[in-house]
Order: structure tokens, then sequence, then C-alpha cells
């Protein structure tokens, strides 16, 4: 079962998601998860777990019991238990590593509110209904926001989604302060006439429903693999040595990017012999302060307080060592006695990147034209003639 989006062309070729791997269907793959202990027997005499992980519309998870030891696949549609009537979605692992991600997240089987039951595989009757009620999602999305306007409340609703059997709608929302809906939820429920849901989500779990393109080219992080938001301060990009500027370090939910962490800890680990920035350099010539540190190069670069146009540069061991001659009270003649072993050649060699070809070969003069030739010709014979009559 695929949804409208997720529909295959005349080929027989599946045409991909044009909601961005958010409608939650079978057709995209969006959070999806290798299982690598799928070719593994179990030991002898040992069931398999009976619980499965499911997925719902954007990415939500949950994990169900089989009583029923119905067989599962992953990709199958399921009819699963809901705090009224039943929901709809789709298998995405099962399995021991359903086990272990339980594990991993702290969640009990034993726990019945937590771990509900999975009812049947759904049938054609539960998708068609699912489908339809799918379809009601994005038109009522557009009024829901109007009544909240109109009703001047401070929210903004990013999200709906249905259960699969229709029976509740749940609104997903997004606000700065606290907000009394207590009349919106009136209103959905004569316009709409079914259960309603209010859900306050973060703007980052908003962004990662709605999916979207970050700064890099390539799907949101939040919206296609990372399934957990840890926090992100400026400090991430100080010690990176990025510039603070909101506009670039911010993503598309208004937050620290994500992907600020990626690369932290190698920084942190190229930092461990780099002296601290604050300490100065005491030398016969005078005080000198850390200016500028080029950490996968090893290089730190200093100034003499009252010369700070002229910079010095020094490799770490060098600062390490004159750091260890100030704490026995000890200094050195000055920094360039050690800058100067740093003198690089900067002679750089060009080489013809474009093969055979000269880079001057579109310097070469010109031909002249055949015309022109022949017109001197002609001239040339019509002296010659002149001169003998």
């Amino acid at each position: 079962m695929a949804c409208n989006s997720c529909s295959t062309g005349e080929n027989g070729q599946p045409r991909g998601c044009r909601n961005n791997g958010t409608c939650g269907s079978d057709g995209c793959n969006k959070l999806t998860v290798f299982d690598w202990l799928s070719n593994m027997s179990l030991p002898d005499g040992q069931d398999p777990f009976n619980c499965v992980e499911v997925r719902f519309k954007n990415g939500r998870k949950h994990y169900y019991k089989n009583p029923d030891k119905i067989t599962l696949s992953i990709g199958d549609v399921v009819a699963t238990q809901a705090q009224f009537g039943h929901d709809i979605g789709m298998v995405t692992l099962t399995g021991e590593l359903v086990r272990i991600q339980m594990k991993r997240k702290k969640v009990e089987e034993s726990d019945e509110d937590a771990v509900k039951k999975i009812y049947r595989k759904a049938s054609e009757k539960d998708i068609r209904i699912w489908k339809e009620v799918r379809e009601k999602e994005e038109p009522m999305k557009v009024r829901a926001r109007q009544f909240a306007i109109d009703l001047h409340l401070q929210m903004k609703i990013s999200d709906i989604e249905f259960q699969g059997d229709g029976s509740k709608a749940t609104f997903f929302y997004t606000a700065e302060e606290r907000v009394d809906f207590r009349e919106l939820i009136k209103v959905y429920a004569r316009e709409f006439r079914t259960r309603i849901e209010m859900r306050q989500v973060g703007f980052r779990q908003e962004a990662a429903r709605l999916g979207g393109i970050g700064s890099c080219g390539r799907e949101l992080c939040c919206s296609t693999w990372l399934t957990d938001f840890r926090s992100v301060s400026t400090s991430s990009a100080r010690y990176q040595q990025l510039s603070l500027n909101p506009l670039k370090l911010a993503g598309q939910c208004g937050k620290l990017k994500c992907c600020l962490n990626y690369e932290l800890d190698s920084y942190l680990e190229a930092l461990e012999s780099f002296p601290k920035t604050d300490i100065k350099l005491y030398t016969e010539k005078g005080t000198a302060v850390c200016q500028k540190t080029d950490i996968f190069k090893g290089f730190m670069w200093y100034a003499y307080e009252g010369e700070w146009m002229n910079w010095h540069k020094l490799t770490t061991d060098q600062a390490n060592e004159i750091i260890e001659l100030n704490k026995r009270k000890k200094k050195v003649a000055s920094l360039e006695e050690y800058a100067s072993e740093l003198i690089e050649d900067t002679k750089i060699e060009y080489e013809n990147v474009v093969g055979q070809d000269s880079l001057t070969r579109f310097d070469r003069p010109k031909r002249r034209r055949k015309r022109n030739n022949n017109r001197n010709r002609r001239k040339n014979n019509r002296k010659k003639s002149s001169n003998a009559r």
C-alpha cells in the first residue's frame, strides 16, 4: 500500500515520495532501520521476540505486542490498539533488534500503557478508510490555522494526524508561551465532527515532522535519520572557530544546528595538545598574547602587547616550551628566534592541468583569409599589366 505521492509510474517503478518521506506509507523509507540480526538464528529453545516496531505518520514510532503470533515482516500494514478504536501503521522492525531498541529506550515489555497490542493485519477496508482520512489532513490544516488566527491565539498549527479509523485527529502546534485553546477545541469539534487532541511540540520536533532541505543541500537530519535531539550550545561553535552569526548557525527550526555537535569531539581531541589561549608568553622583548589558532595544522599566532599588527607563528610544541620556561621563572629572548624556523617556501609550481593544450593557444595571431589573398593577387596582376603597357 502506498499513498498517492508514492504511487508507481507507467513502467511500474516507484516515483518517490513528494511529501519528503512524511506520508508514513511503505513507499517511504524515512527513519528506516537495517535489521543486521535478521540473518542470525536464535539459540536452541529460545522463542522469537514477541514485540514489533510500528511507524506512523512523520516518523512517529511505537512498540507493540503480538499476542496472537501473527506472522509479520517489515513493510506489513497492521491495525494496532489505540486509546479509542484502532490505528493503522507499518511494521518497520521485527525480531531481536526490537528487544535491543526497547532496552536502549528503556521501554518495558510489561508496561501496558507504553506497549499496546496488534489486532490484525490491515484489511482492504482498513486501508481505504486510512487513505480517506489522510487526504482530509491538508485542507483541514488550512482551516484550522484560520480558526486559530480568528481567535487571536499566539500559536501555529504545524501538522494534523488522523487516527487510522478516523475517530480522532491530533493537532500538533508550536507556541512560545502557554495558550488557552479551550474555545479553539470547541470550534474544531463543531467544524470537523471528530474527537480532538491538542499536542504541543518543540520547534525541532516540528522541523522533523515537516522535513525540508538544509543549507548543506541534503534533507534535514532530524527528518531522515536523527532520532534524539541533544542540546547544542554556542560553545560548540567557539571550539570550531566559527563566527557567532545566528543566521548561519541556526537551522530551519530557528535553533542551533544539530550538525555543530558532529565534529566537536574531533576538535576537542585536537585541542588537548594546545595551551590555553589566555596564557601569555613572557619574553625579554615583551609580553605576547595569542591572536589566532589553527587547530588541525597545529599553529598559533602571537603578537606583542603594543605591536598588534605583527604576528609571529609558533607551533604548539614551541608555545608549550616557552610556557614551561615561564613557569620556571625564565624568559626567552624573543619570539622571532622561534618563528624564523617556520619560514616556508611559498614558490608555487604550476602544472599543465588541461593535458597537452597550451595555456596560450588562444593568443596565436589569426590566419589571413583567402579573400584578402585573392584581392592582393588581383592588385599585383593589375600592376603588372599596366607596367607592360
